[in-house]
């Protein structure tokens, strides 16, 4: 059986009348910058994340971007984060001419470890992005603890992690403001490049909305240097689709990783934990083992596609090697980028391809 790690063509056909006619809307209309879809799609997903403001915004890096860009973040400002995430969460401190500074992560979660956070602070330390890795919720309640203290900003890429949930309380409701994306493969994904920021905050909410359309007030009046950070409203358009559907998807993945869970339990694997008071969202299923790449090998001859996020902590990437981090200095780290592995996950798999991953990874153990 041919499989595939995201099936987006499955999703598609499974929804293919109402993204057609949504998209032809949009053509009809030919309001293909900043149609009405544009704003109603920041309503509803604000709405969905239970805070005040959506701002579309072009991708997901540009929505981690351009809070760091109103808060004022520049050069000699530090901002702390994780190393072990893709690498647009640090990418976009040194754009705007900050330090990204690492923070070693905590073994079961894969987040940011809260207890090392304090010794990583400096009087030049302006601000946090915890990263709600694979779909779970980095430990909130106490980063908050922690940039109350010291008067930080807290940024939560949530790019993975629409839908999770901590207490009670959704991602990107917590921080000051949030990022999510839209790239295909997200849970919540669009045909393109998309993301989008959320606050309670409203002014920086127009700031930031500002920010996105080359720092413009009012047609060819321009207050600040911004970027083209807009959505396209086909994107949009089709986001707004997908949003109807998305709790479903969730609740499927949830029952997936489950599934996963029962069959894996007696395996020398080590299962994707839920901290109590979570919710996991499963942008991916990620398990981690000893034996990871002989059980990809395995996997790839089976017909399995796998996939690592991440095989390279971010400290040790060329590109951040002015930072001065060498090898060993992020220990948890770089154990899980050479132990883990995501299996193929999304909201259509299937009880017969659950089955299928499920029987050929315990023909490699056992």
């Amino acid at each position: 059986m041919k499989m595939n790690q995201v099936d987006l063509k499955v999703q598609y056909q499974s929804i293919k009348d109402e993204i057609n006619e949504a998209v032809n809307r949009v053509l009809e209309s030919c309001q293909f910058i900043n149609g009405p879809d544009v704003e109603l799609l920041e309503k509803e997903i604000a709405e969905f994340c239970g805070v005040k403001y959506g701002i579309a915004a072009s991708s997901g890096t540009d929505a981690l971007f351009i809070p760091l860009k109103s808060y004022g973040i520049s050069n000699g400002d530090e901002v702390i984060t994780t190393p072990f995430t893709f690498i647009a969460t640090a990418e976009v401190i040194a754009l705007s001419g900050a330090r990204p500074v690492f923070v070693d992560i905590e073994y079961d979660s894969f987040n940011m470890d809260m207890n090392l956070v304090e010794k990583a602070i400096t009087p030049r330390t302006k601000a946090i992005i915890p990263v709600h890795l694979y779909g779970q919720m980095a430990d909130m309640e106490k980063l908050l603890w922690i940039a109350k203290k010291y008067n930080l900003f807290i940024i939560e890429d949530a790019c993975q992690a629409i839908g999770a949930e901590q207490n009670g309380k959704r991602a990107c409701s917590v921080g000051d403001c949030a990022a999510l994306s839209f790239f295909p493969s997200k849970n919540l994904g669009c045909y393109g490049d998309g993301g989008m920021i959320l606050t309670n905050n409203s002014e920086l909410a127009t700031k930031m909305k500002q920010l996105t359309n080359h720092g413009q007030v009012e047609r060819y009046k321009h207050k600040y240097i911004g970027i083209n950070g807009r959505l396209d409203t086909i994107q949009a358009a089709i986001l707004r689709i997908k949003l109807k559907h998305l709790n479903k998807w969730l609740e499927n993945r949830e029952k997936i990783a489950e599934n996963y869970d029962k069959g894996f339990c007696d395996l020398p694997i080590k299962t994707p934990v839920r901290i109590k008071g979570n919710r996991h969202v499963f942008n991916q299923y990620t398990i981690r083992t000893k034996k990871r790449d002989e059980l990809k090998n395995h996997l790839e001859k089976n017909g399995i596609p796998t996939a690592i996020h991440y095989p390279m902590p971010l400290h040790l990437q060329e590109c951040f090697k002015y930072l001065g981090y060498k090898e060993n200095d992020f220990p948890v780290s770089e154990e899980a980028s050479k132990e883990v592995l995501s299996l193929p996950m999304f909201p259509e798999m299937t009880l017969e391809q659950q089955k299928e991953v499920i029987d050929s990874i315990r023909s490699f153990f056992i």
